[in-house]
């Protein structure tokens, strides 16, 4: 009887080490990005569903999921000098780039600011007193045609207004998603002279260059690192439910990158100016992302934060359901393992995990990971 019972102990942990070898490496093809698929390996007591959708849409997992995910047991077989996974997290920001030819440049000043899908294009036609369509290949594209604002537009005051009218009536005919009445600088380069102002929503439908802040909250403790980890509201309009940098947001147009860190951190997590201004820049990352009419050109600025192990943050503006402290080891088991993060996340605790020397140059393609966290433009 016994020898009956150790030879069925055998026969189920070989089946489970086989499945789950077996999703592993459906993973690592990214076989999985395509589809929904419930995964429920069992070892011990550790079990936890995980879905691979992307989706924009309502996330319903728990902090209890996130936790599970994490941990080193819920996938024993996973390797973490296998830098595969995070390339697959890196692919997700940088869809359809064979599409860009489906794209007009949209010209200010001579100076290329933004592209406008072929289609979308279309709905901005009629709108002869502000946009035109002249025949010209100079800029490129495959139309032999660029986007440009009419002539008689001259100012930067008269241009946002303009264009941010349109927008507003566009938005009324549903052709771009409900506004959030934040104005965005457009601009060929960081830094460079601002032509206009643009209403966030629409950015990705005119492929302007975006600008954001992304800090990594961080704690010591015991020679170990922790991540603050947030959750975001449920009611968000983009990415409701998923994890969350402690602090992030969209660079405004006239804000300087260090006060917006400041602004982000009071409004998203409660930190003091006492403490959100010793905050340190630590470099960029960046992304072209294609999805229809939408092409996203952002460019990310990294900051570093080592908080106070007695500091807990505390939401001020609604947007964050909650926070949690997790090892920075068990942060990177959920990148590798899940997408329950906002996906352009992955790309700055990546950049992370490389500053902190937990993906170290004998990982196999350690050049290309680290090249790939900028694919983007960083000007």
């Amino acid at each position: 009887m016994a020898c009956s019972s150790s030879s069925s102990s055998i026969v189920v942990v070989r089946y489970q080490y086989q499945r789950c070898c077996l999703i592993h490496k459906l993973i690592r093809h990214s076989l999985l990005a395509s589809s929904t698929l419930t995964i429920r390996p069992r070892f011990g007591s550790i079990s936890a569903s995980l879905s691979t959708t992307t989706t924009t849409s309502s996330s319903s997992f728990s902090w209890d999921d996130v936790v599970r995910v994490s941990h080193p047991d819920y996938s024993p077989y996973d390797d973490p000098s296998d830098l595969t996974p995070f390339f697959h997290q890196i692919n997700l920001c940088n869809r359809a780039s064979e599409k860009q030819s489906e794209f007009l440049p949209f010209v200010i000043d001579d100076h290329i600011v933004g592209f406008l899908h072929n289609s979308f294009a279309r709905n901005l036609r009629p709108y002869e007193d502000v946009f035109i369509f002249p025949q010209d290949d100079s800029y490129g594209g495959s139309f032999g045609i660029c986007a440009k604002l009419h002539p008689n537009l001259k100012t930067p005051h008269d241009r946002t207004a303009a264009v941010n009218d349109v927008i507003t009536q566009l938005a009324q005919q549903g052709l771009i998603p409900g506004l959030r009445r934040e104005l965005l600088s457009v601009t060929s380069s960081f830094g460079g002279p601002v032509f206009f102002s643009l209403e966030r929503t629409a950015a990705p439908y005119f492929g302007i260059k975006v600008y954001g802040i992304h800090m990594n909250g961080y704690v010591e403790r015991n020679g170990q690192k922790f991540l603050w980890v947030g959750k975001r509201s449920q009611e968000k309009q983009t990415y409701p439910g998923m994890l969350d940098h402690l602090v992030a947001g969209g660079l405004p147009h006239g804000i300087p990158c260090g006060e917006n860190v400041v602004k982000e951190c009071e409004e998203e997590a409660g930190i003091p100016r006492a403490l959100s201004t010793r905050a340190v820049p630590v470099g960029a990352v960046s992304y072209i992302d294609i999805n229809g009419h939408s092409y996203k050109r952002d460019v990310l600025f990294c900051y570093d934060l080592h908080l106070p192990e007695e500091f807990v943050p505390e939401n001020q503006d609604g947007e964050v359901e909650g926070f949690k402290l997790i090892p920075v080891t068990c942060v990177a088991n959920i990148i590798r393992r899940s997408q329950f993060y906002k996906s352009n996340c992955s790309l700055v605790i990546i950049d992370f995990l490389f500053r902190h020397g937990y993906i170290k140059p004998e990982y196999n393609r350690y050049l290309d990971l680290l090249q790939s966290l900028r694919r983007g433009d960083c000007s």
